[in-house]
């Protein structure tokens, strides 16, 4: 599905997929609008979200969507995504998988995790909380 890109009638449309070169966009966007909502002193949450990049395609059932799949309400208010990634990132997952029709499970995480590292280099990783599986035997090297 297409969607404008930066709010203009007259702008470039944008392909929404299940690949990398979508995620980093997706993520960039999502920075983006953050600051944008912040201009206009309206919260930064997924019901504001969804309707600036979807415009009247953002309907209560669609929001109610996007938000059943990734398990947030939508008037909550959002951190910065460079700061708290996780919901951020589950929020673009139900996106993607509204969008595409593809099943939320199916959503490509290698490549929604890599674009995140490629939009905010310099910010809290996303997986900050694993830890490294030793194999018995060996010695973890960090």
């Amino acid at each position: 599905m297409t969607r404008r890109v930066g709010g203009c009638k007259n702008e470039k449309k944008m392909e929404i997929e299940n690949n990398l070169e979508t995620f980093v966009l997706l993520w960039r966007m999502m920075e983006r609008t953050r600051r944008l909502l912040a201009g206009h002193c309206k919260r930064f949450c997924i019901r504001n979200i969804l309707k600036a990049w979807f415009d009247t395609e953002a309907n209560d059932d669609f929001i109610w969507q996007v938000c059943h799949m990734c398990e947030q309400e939508g008037w909550n208010e959002l951190q910065k995504p460079s700061l708290y990634p996780r919901p951020h990132r589950e929020l673009l997952r139900a996106i993607v998988a509204a969008r595409t029709g593809i099943s939320y499970y199916r959503i490509d995480l290698k490549a929604l995790d890599a674009a995140y590292s490629i939009a905010f280099p310099h910010s809290t990783p996303l997986n900050v909380n694993k830890k490294k599986r030793v194999a018995r035997g060996s010695v973890a090297v960090i």
